[in-house]
């Protein structure tokens, strides 16, 4: 608890901060973003990672990887878990449109797709830069296809609901 409070203060603090980028949130082909974060959802909570790199003007190409910390009892102590129960791996895809809405200069709007190793589904995320290369995320997930759904057991579960992520941002 109190490290989600003092991540919260955190953020807090850096959206107050008036922006000073002179760039646009996302620059097209080759532009490079490194996001590293909190993952919440029911029944646990941990951390997330992702690279996205832009392959054409508004498309970008990525990885997104995370690691469950803290899981709810009945999963914590069942009696098949193993490290891929908590672990998630997926590639994805966005569509970052941020430039195209024309919000905010600073602002990258990017909903997209994922193929993981438990599920196929979609995401909808927002990127705000307070620095050229500094900003803070947000981002939903949702499994639109989850790969066993017969007998689906509570571990099963943890890599097939609706998910959260907040955290940091880099621009490279």
């Amino acid at each position: 608890m109190k490290y989600l409070f003092s991540l919260c203060f955190f953020l807090l603090n850096l959206i107050c901060i008036q922006a000073q980028n002179s760039n646009v949130a996302f620059n097209g082909k080759g532009d490079q973003k490194l996001q590293i974060g909190a993952t919440f959802q029911n029944r646990a909570k941990g951390i997330s990672s992702s690279y996205d790199i832009g392959i054409t003007h508004n498309l970008s190409v990525g990885i997104f990887g995370s690691y469950m910390l803290s899981v709810s009892d009945a999963i914590e102590n069942h009696p098949e878990k193993d490290f891929l129960d908590i672990f998630d791996l997926r590639a994805r895809l966005n569509a970052n449109i941020g430039n195209v809405i024309n919000i905010d200069k600073n602002l990258d709007v990017y909903p997209g797709l994922h193929l993981g190793l438990r599920n196929f589904g979609g995401h909808l995320g927002a990127r705000y830069f307070l620095s050229p290369t500094f900003g803070v995320y947000v981002e939903a997930n949702v499994p639109f296809a989850p790969y066993e759904k017969d007998n689906e057991t509570i571990l099963d579960e943890i890599n097939n609901q609706f998910t959260c992520n907040v955290g940091a941002c880099f621009h490279f």
